[in-house]
């Protein structure tokens, strides 16, 4: 069919309807191929929705296409009886539906329209569709538009070449590529379907939501224009400037900028993954929770914290992390798992050169590595100083060494333990069986280590030993020796105590093995906590506390000397 550029062709009514026919013809053949070509509604499996929502609503009364204005209308009542074709701003009515364009047939017995050239289709004041080309089934009540196709919802524009609307269930779908766009965000999928009356969209294959501030790229995606809020129902991806999300279910909600995802998500920012069987992620306010099976992996420093909760502040750089959490250092070949009930990240001096940050762990604090062990009630690693400070009741365990006192500092390098400073009713026990420990007790003591082993211990205020001395040959024991003084020095290899050397004024004895009176073989101090000491990465969870009379009464005395610089341990090597 020719457009109204070419109408004076048709002056002679015979040749006009000779040709009016021919067109007809090709027409009908061109539309029986394009519905081949392009069938009215995609595969089943995509359309089950549509399905299901046909069959909730009844089924309108059916109406005529009305003829309202066109400034030529011609029919062959011979030829075609059923068939008017029309010319020159046809206008046309169907309900509450008016249709537009430069020329149409009217098809009388099946009660639907042919347009071409300029449509629109109008519906109240708040739908209009644009295409090139129409075909309106009137029983059905079901629009077929093609080529350059535009359908306007107040500010929700879906552009396609090829859309299907159905105007008894008030839903357009596409299938061949389209762009849905509202205030907020564009929206490009394959296969899309969208509803002006509930404002939903669904889209599959492709799927790519383009925000200012970030991408959505998904499979399957469901969209509100009236929430704003993106449904994810398949393998995700979420990608800003600051972080990436990825997740296969959950909500975001590209107003606000929240999220809700489910199934294992995963929050990426700055090296660091934060996942959990659940995730609520503010982006405005920079913060992200986490919970069931979490885990915040560092990439970075090489640590994670684990547990049931977790809470991450990206602009502050804070976390915390509750309900069997544990923060997990792997850094070196072996890892170090440490439980509280509470574990806490805080960042001072955010991106700055100075910048710094603690790690805290409270109540209950238990830690396992199979070099050492750790127990307290309370705990501050400060990486500016790499000290980590061991609060209430705090025991070391290094091999068949025992270090406690009121409070145990522990200076790291490079994630490794450098040297600890025990303050206050310090105490340190080496098992050599059930009955014999070697054990020291002082005011404060300094242990320092190299390459992971204990080297030296300096033993400093009313320093009490009760040391077994080993026979080289079989290790057996030789005899129990008994000292005072006010400063020790002891040399140990292979976790063993080799040797001790007291500094200034000293007394001591040596009593046989079958003559060491009652109250010399254990110090006034000895305790052995062997059933408070982790034995695996699992048993960190089970608290025991130590028995009644033996839990430390704390004193006000401050540390001795101030720590000793690192000269000291290397001249003793």
């Amino acid at each position: 069919m020719q457009k109204k550029n070419t109408r004076n062709h048709f002056l002679n009514k015979h040749r006009y309807l000779l040709v009016g026919i021919l067109c007809l013809f090709g027409i009908c053949l061109l539309s029986a191929q394009d519905k081949k070509k392009n069938p009215s509604v995609p595969d089943k499996k995509k359309v089950d929705s549509i399905e299901q929502r046909k069959a909730e609503k009844p089924e309108k009364k059916k109406a005529r296409v009305d003829l309202l204005y066109a400034d030529e209308a011609q029919a062959d009542k011979q030829l075609r009886p059923d068939v008017q074709v029309l010319i020159g701003s046809v206008r046309m009515k169907h309900d509450s539906m008016y249709m537009f364009c430069d020329s149409a047939l009217i098809f009388e017995k099946t009660n639907s329209v042919e347009a071409f050239g300029n449509v629109r289709m109008e519906q109240g004041d708040t739908l209009f569709i644009y295409g090139d080309y129409l075909y309106y089934d009137g029983m059905s009540q079901l629009a077929m538009l093609r080529e350059n196709v535009r359908m306007i919802n107040r500010n929700t524009e879906l552009t396609t070449d090829s859309l299907n609307y159905d105007r008894l269930y008030d839903l357009g779908y596409y299938f061949e590529g389209g762009t849905l766009t509202d205030e907020n965000n564009v929206l490009t999928s394959e296969w899309g379907e969208y509803s002006p009356a509930t404002k939903l969209a669904v889209f599959n294959h492709d799927v790519k939501l383009v925000n200012p501030k970030f991408v959505l790229t998904s499979d399957t995606l469901k969209y509100s224009t009236a929430t704003k809020i993106a449904t994810i129902l398949g393998p995700s991806d979420i990608v800003s400037d600051q972080n990436h999300i990825y997740s296969e279910r959950g909500e975001y909600n590209t107003a606000t900028e929240q999220a809700e995802l489910l199934d294992r998500s995963v929050l990426t920012n700055d090296g660091k993954k934060l996942t959990g069987d659940s995730l609520f992620y503010d982006r405005i306010l920079g913060y992200g929770e986490a919970f069931d099976n979490v885990q915040m992996n560092d990439t970075v420093n090489r640590n994670m914290l684990t547990g049931n909760y977790c809470f991450y502040n990206e602009l502050t750089g804070s976390a915390v992390a509750t309900k069997r959490a544990v923060a997990v250092d792997y850094s070196q070949g072996d890892s170090l798992f440490m439980h509280g009930d509470t574990l806490r990240l805080i960042t001072y001096n955010m991106n700055t050169d100075s910048m710094y940050r603690e790690m805290r762990a409270y109540h209950k604090v238990r830690a396992y590595r199979t070099d050492v062990q750790a127990v307290c009630d309370s705990l501050v690693y400060n990486s500016k100083d790499s000290c980590m400070t061991m609060y209430t009741d705090p025991i070391l365990w290094h091999g068949e060494q025992q270090l406690l006192g009121e409070e145990i500092k522990i200076y790291m390098n490079d994630s490794t333990i450098d040297w600890a400073h025990i303050i206050n009713q310090a105490l340190t026990v080496e098992k050599h069986d059930s009955i014999h420990y070697n054990q020291v007790s002082g005011k404060e003591m300094k242990a320092f280590f190299i390459d992971g082993d204990m080297r030296l211990v300096e033993v400093n205020g009313n320093v009490l030993v009760a040391y077994y001395p080993v026979e080289e040959k079989d290790s057996s024991l030789i005899m129990m020796n008994y000292s005072e003084g006010g400063l020790l020095k002891m040399y140990l290899k292979e976790r063993k105590m080799e040797r001790g050397v007291f500094v200034g004024k000293t007394t001591g004895t040596a009593y046989p093995l079958d003559q060491i009176p009652s109250d010399k073989s254990k110090l006034p101090s000895f305790a052995w906590f062997d059933y408070i000491r982790p034995l695996n990465k699992e048993d960190i969870f089970e608290w025991r506390a130590k028995k009644a009379g033996e839990v430390l009464k704390k004193s006000d005395r401050k540390p001795i000397t101030s720590p000793r610089n690192m000269h000291i341990k290397r001249n003793n090597k």
